[in-house]
C-alpha cells in the first residue's frame, strides 16, 4: 500500500512540475476540462436550484391535491380542439361536490381573474395579482398571517367587502403591516377593509410571491364579472382526507361530476380531473430533459478537454523517455510505471475540474446577487459529481499514455533520452 502513496506523491509533484514548467501548454490542455466541468456543473446546479425554487413556491400545497378544471395537466387523448370547448367548472357544482363528496378534507372553488390596482388615500400599488378564493382556500394551501385573520364562511358567502393582502403591498400602501389591519382600500370603485395580512414570503421565481397579492372573497369577484365572463378562469381545488384510495376519489369526483350536468354514460367526460402530483411529475420531466441537453452540449466540451489531457501526457511520455528507462533498470515494474501515469493525468484533470468548480461557484454568487429574485445553488452533490467526473476523463485519457509508457523498453528508452 505505501508504494501507491509513494506513486501518488511523485505523480502528484510531475503534474505540478507539469503545470508550471509548461504552462501555456497546460492552460490549453486543461481549458477543455475546465470548461466542460464549468458548463455540467452549472447546468446541474441552475437546474437544480430553479426546481428547487419552483417547489419551494408550491410547496404550500398537497401533491394530493386535486384540481378539477375544463384543462388537463398533462397530455391527453382528447383533442385540443375539442376540449377548449369544455363548460367552465361553476359554483353550483363546487356547492354540490362539498355536501355530497365524501373523504374531501376541504373543497374550495377559486377564480383566477386579472390583476387589479389598489388605492389608499394617495397611495396606490398597481398590477396586484387578485385571488378570488372561498373561505375553506387556507385549508387547501398553507398561509401565514402576520396579522389578522382570513374571511369567514358567512363573509366568504355573502360576498363581503374585505380582503386579505400581502405584506409588500401593506408596506407600499401603509408604510408596515402593523398599520394595515381595519383600512380602507379601494378595489373594483368600492372600498374593501383589510382584514389580514399575509406573512412575508420573500420573491419568488416568476413573481409568484404572495407578497404582492390580495385575497377577496369569490362571490364578490362573481358579482363583478359575471359567471359567464373570458376574462376569469374557474377552478375547484378539493384536498383529501389522508390515507384514502387517491384513484377510488378521483372517480367519484367525476361521477359526482357526470351526474350533476347529466353526461350519458356512452358520452366523455367534459372535465378534467387533475392530481397536484401531475404538475410535480411535469417539474421532474422538464428538468430532467434540462439536465439531458446540458450534459450532451458539456460533453463535447469534456470530450475536447479529454483530447488535451492525452496530448499533454503523450508530450509528457516523451519528455521522460530517459528517467523511464532508468526506473526500469532499477527494478520498477510496469504496473508502478502505468499507475504514475495514470495518477498523473487524473490529477492534472482534477485540478481542471476543480478550476471549473470555482468559476461556478464565482458566477452562482455573481447572478444571485444580480438577480436577487433567483438563489443559485452549488450543491455538495454537484460538486462530488464535477470532481468523479473529472477524475474519470483524467482515467480515460490518461490510459493509452501511461500503457505505452509501461511497455517501453528499459535499454530502448535509455538509448532514446540520451
Amino acid at each position: 500500500m505505501l508504494i501507491y502513496f509513494r506513486v501518488l506523491k511523485e505523480s502528484f509533484n510531475f503534474a505540478i512540475n507539469a503545470l508550471t514548467n509548461n504552462k501555456l501548454r497546460t492552460f490549453l490542455s486543461l481549458l477543455g476540462v475546465t470548461i466542460g466541468i464549468f458548463s455540467i456543473i452549472a447546468v446541474l446546479a441552475a437546474v437544480d436550484s430553479l426546481k428547487k425554487e419552483i417547489e419551494g413556491s408550491l410547496s404550500g400545497i398537497d401533491n394530493s391535491t386535486i384540481i378539477v378544471m375544463r384543462f388537463p395537466f398533462t397530455s391527453t387523448d382528447i383533442p385540443q380542439w375539442k376540449w377548449r370547448q369544455f363548460p367552465d367548472v361553476t359554483y353550483e357544482e363546487y356547492e354540490y361536490l362539498k355536501r355530497s363528496l365524501p373523504d374531501a378534507k376541504a373543497v374550495c372553488y377559486v377564480l383566477n381573474v386579472p390583476s387589479e390596482t389598489l388605492k389608499y388615500e394617495d397611495r396606490t400599488v398597481s398590477n396586484v395579482d387578485i385571488a378570488a378564493v372561498t373561505y375553506e382556500y387556507p385549508e387547501i394551501e398553507t398561509l401565514e398571517l402576520s396579522g389578522g385573520r382570513f374571511f369567514t364562511e358567512s363573509e366568504s358567502g355573502g360576498g363581503a367587502p374585505v380582503l386579505i393582502i400581502g405584506d409588500e403591498i401593506a408596506n407600499s400602501l401603509f408604510g408596515s403591516p402593523d398599520e394595515a389591519l381595519g383600512k380602507k382600500i379601494r378595489l373594483y370603485g368600492r372600498k374593501f377593509t383589510v382584514i389580514g395580512v399575509l406573512k412575508k414570503e420573500g420573491n419568488a421565481l416568476g413573481g409568484g410571491s404572495k407578497d404582492t397579492a390580495a385575497l377577496v372573497s369569490v362571490n364578490v369577484a362573481r358579482r363583478i364579472y359575471g359567471d359567464n365572463s373570458k376574462s376569469v378562469f374557474p377552478q375547484i381545488t378539493i384536498k383529501p382526507e389522508k390515507n384514502i384510495d387517491q384513484d377510488g376519489f378521483m372517480a367519484t369526483i367525476s361521477l359526482r361530476l357526470r351526474t350533476i350536468r347529466g353526461i350519458r354514460a356512452e358520452e366523455g367526460d367534459t372535465f378534467f380531473v387533475n392530481q397536484f402530483q401531475g404538475i410535480a411529475d411535469i417539474i421532474d420531466n422538464i428538468t430532467g430533459q434540462m439536465n439531458v441537453i446540458g450534459l450532451v452540449i458539456s460533453l463535447f466540451s469534456l470530450l475536447v478537454g479529454g483530447f488535451g489531457i492525452a496530448n499533454i501526457m503523450f508530450v509528457s511520455v516523451k519528455e521522460r523517455t530517459n528517467l523511464i528507462g532508468i526506473q526500469k533498470s532499477l527494478g520498477a515494474k510496469n504496473k508502478f510505471i502505468l499507475f504514475q501515469f495514470l495518477f498523473e493525468a487524473v490529477i492534472l484533470a482534477i485540478i481542471g475540474g476543480l478550476i471549473g468548480l470555482v468559476l461556478v461557484y464565482l458566477v452562482s454568487l455573481l447572478a444571485s446577487s444580480m438577480t436577487g429574485e433567483f438563489n443559485f445553488v452549488l450543491s455538495i452533490g454537484n460538486m462530488v459529481i464535477g470532481t468523479v467526473i473529472s477524475a474519470a476523463i483524467g482515467l480515460i485519457s490518461g490510459i493509452l499514455p501511461a500503457i505505452s509508457a509501461s511497455r517501453l523498453d528499459p535499454v530502448e528508452a535509455i538509448r532514446t533520452g540520451m
